[in-house]
């Protein structure tokens, strides 16, 4: 098939996956904000005893986390780690590829200035070993102590969300790890944004540009979501809750 035994239908496959990935990170920040709303009304840390969904007097971001936790979500899970698995195996295969044509280090064959003079562009293998290595810290740290438990009965369930963030981000090593992590994501996703689009043809002298700055605010708002998390996180653990 063509897209399977061609470079550019690889490409393709790479930008559709990485286009996925972009909306659950979107919806994951969305949700995880939810716990910073929910200092600033009193609801930090307000968590049913239960194993109800949607239980009246949980906190917004509690009743996220419930809504992650629906079936509909939960059958999203294995799509979401099969497009995760082909973003990293297409990835791999592409920069190997460009490697083996150019016998330097570039993540895509592409002829536009813009891309071949952005360092994350020269370096999305570098930052997605980052991004995976810490995607084990994070699974870790959140995914094992709730959705593996539900999904596959493995470990012990934490019912509470809160708990888990002040546990995890109240020490400043861990927030450390995770802003690096955060940042490695913003390289990441601010060079994957534009080439997605570059990829399906979206590649316009006018569009270009304004696809560029659009995926600059987008990929911004997506880790400042998450970098407020971590940071309110760490204070309601070490200076609020104190």
């Amino acid at each position: 098939m063509f897209i399977f035994n061609s470079s550019i239908g690889k490409k393709f496959v790479q930008a559709v996956s990485g286009a996925f990935l972009i909306l659950f990170l979107l919806l994951h920040a969305v949700i995880n904000f939810f716990s910073v709303i929910d200092s600033f009304t009193g609801k930090f840390g307000a968590a049913m005893n239960d194993h109800d969904l949607f239980s009246e007097g949980d906190g917004l971001f509690k009743l996220g986390c419930d809504f992650m936790s629906t079936p509909v979500i939960s059958i999203m899970v294995p799509v979401l780690a099969l497009g995760f698995l082909v973003h990293i195996a297409y990835g791999c295969w592409l920069s190997y590829k460009n490697i083996q044509a150019r016998g330097g280090y570039k993540r895509y064959e592409v002829s536009s200035k813009a891309a071949a003079d952005s360092w994350s562009s020269r370096n999305m293998l570098v930052l997605g070993i980052v991004i995976l290595g810490l995607l084990a810290f994070h699974l870790f740290h959140f995914w094992a102590k709730m959705q593996l438990p539900e999904l596959f009965g493995i470990g012990q369930y934490e019912n509470n969300p809160y708990l888990l963030l002040t546990t995890v981000f109240g020490n400043w090593w861990v927030l450390a790890f995770y802003l690096v992590w955060f940042a490695a994501i913003w390289f990441h996703l601010a060079h994957g944004f534009w080439s997605m689009f570059q990829t399906v043809g979206w590649d316009g002298t006018t569009w270009f540009k304004r696809l560029k700055v659009i995926g600059v605010v987008v990929v911004t708002v997506i880790c400042l979501l998450f970098v407020s998390v971590a940071v309110n996180a760490f204070i309601q653990a070490n200076f609020i809750a104190a």
